[in-house]
C-alpha cells in the first residue's frame, strides 16, 4: 500500500536528500569564495583607475555573456522566456542600485568591514517582510533585528572616525537593497527558474549601464582591462553557483555559509592590501552573525511548522 505523496503539501526543501544538501552547501561555499575573489578584483580595478560605472558595466556584461552562452548551448532561448517582464525590470533596477552601493562600500572600506556590513541583509529582509508582505514577525526576530544593529554600531563606532561614515552608510544601503531584491525574488521564483532570473537581471542591467559607460569609459592598460574582464567572468560564475545552491538545498542550511566570506575577506585583505580588521570588528561581527543566524533559524521553524499544519 502506497502512502499519499507528501510533496504536494510539504515544501520540496524538506524532502531534499542529504547528498543533495551537501552538494548545495559545497556549491554555496564555492560561490562565497568566488564573490570574495571578485571583491578583491573590484578593489584592485578601482585602485588602478577604473571608474565605478565601468566596473558595474563589466560585471553585468560578463554575467550576461556567460549565462547567454549557457542558454544558447543548452536549453535554448525559449527556456528563459518570461511573462513577468515587469517584475524582472523591477528586480533589475533594485538589484543595480544595491550593487552600486555594495561596490562603493568595497572600494571605500577594508574588505572585512565591507563584508560584515553585508551580513545585515537578513535583518533588513525581516523588516521589509513585516512592512511590505505583512509577514508575521514575533518578538524573537525583532530582538534579533535590534541586536544586529547594535553589532553595526560596535563596528562603525560613529563619531570616532574609525572609518569613513559614507562607507558604513553605503554598506547598509547595499544590504537594504539586497534584502529588497530577496523580497522580489520570493514572488518571481514561484514561476521562474534561477537561470531565467539571472539571465534577465544581467541582460536588462546592460541597458542603463551601457548609457553610463559611454560617459565614464576611460583608456586603461592591459592589466586593468583584464581586471575588468575578471570582475564579469568571476561574478557571473559566482552568481550561477549561488543560485544553483538555492535550488539544491533549503535556504536555512545554504545561506549561513555566506558568513564564511568574512574569513576570505580577512585573508585577502591581509595578503593583498596589507590590512587587518580592527578589534571592534571581532566584537561586532559575531553579534551581527548571531542575529542573522537566529533570524534564519526562526524562519526555518515557522516554515516547517506551517508545512506540517498543511499536511494535517
Amino acid at each position: 500500500m502506497t502512502s499519499p505523496a507528501p510533496s504536494k503539501h510539504i515544501p520540496r526543501d524538506i524532502l531534499r536528500t542529504p547528498d543533495r544538501i551537501l552538494a548545495a552547501i559545497g556549491m554555496r561555499l564555492v560561490s562565497v569564495m568566488l564573490f570574495a575573489i571578485m571583491n578583491v578584483v573590484i578593489k584592485l580595478a578601482e585602485q588602478h583607475g577604473a571608474a565605478l560605472g565601468e566596473i558595474l558595466f563589466f560585471r553585468q556584461l560578463g554575467a550576461s555573456v556567460l549565462v547567454g552562452s549557457i542558454v544558447l548551448a543548452g536549453p535554448g532561448w525559449r527556456s528563459v522566456a518570461t511573462q513577468k517582464i515587469g517584475a524582472h525590470i523591477s528586480r533589475a533596477v533594485l538589484g543595480l542600485v544595491a550593487m552600486a552601493f555594495t561596490f562603493t562600500t568595497i572600494v571605500t572600506l577594508p574588505l572585512a568591514e565591507a563584508t560584515t556590513l553585508g551580513f545585515t541583509m537578513p535583518i533588513f529582509a525581516t523588516i521589509l517582510g513585516a512592512l511590505i508582505l505583512h509577514e508575521p514577525t514575533g518578538w524573537h526576530r525583532w530582538i534579533a533585528v535590534v541586536t544586529g544593529f547594535v553589532g553595526v554600531l560596535i563596528i562603525a563606532q560613529p563619531g570616532t572616525g574609525h572609518f569613513p561614515l559614507w562607507g558604513a552608510v553605503t554598506g547598509l544601503l547595499g544590504a537594504l537593497g539586497t534584502a529588497g531584491v530577496s523580497i522580489l525574488l520570493r514572488q518571481i521564483t514561484r514561476t521562474e527558474s534561477a537561470m531565467t532570473v539571472v539571465f534577465w537581471f544581467s541582460t536588462l542591467s546592460l541597458l542603463p549601464l551601457g548609457l553610463i559607460y559611454v560617459f565614464v569609459a576611460r583608456s586603461h592598460s592591459a592589466d586593468v582591462w583584464l581586471l575588468l574582464a575578471g570582475v564579469g567572468l568571476i561574478g557571473g560564475i559566482a552568481q550561477l553557483a549561488m543560485t544553483s545552491a538555492l535550488g539544491w538545498g533549503p535556504v536555512s542550511v545554504v545561506v549561513p555559509m555566506d558568513y564564511s566570506s568574512l574569513l576570505w575577506a580577512t585573508l585577502f585583505g591581509w595578503l593583498i592590501f596589507g590590512t587587518l580588521p580592527a578589534a571592534a570588528l571581532w566584537i561586532g561581527a559575531p553579534v551581527i552573525v548571531a542575529s542573522g543566524l537566529y533570524i534564519l533559524w526562526r524562519e526555518r521553524v515557522r516554515h516547517v511548522k506551517r508545512a506540517l499544519e498543511e499536511v494535517q
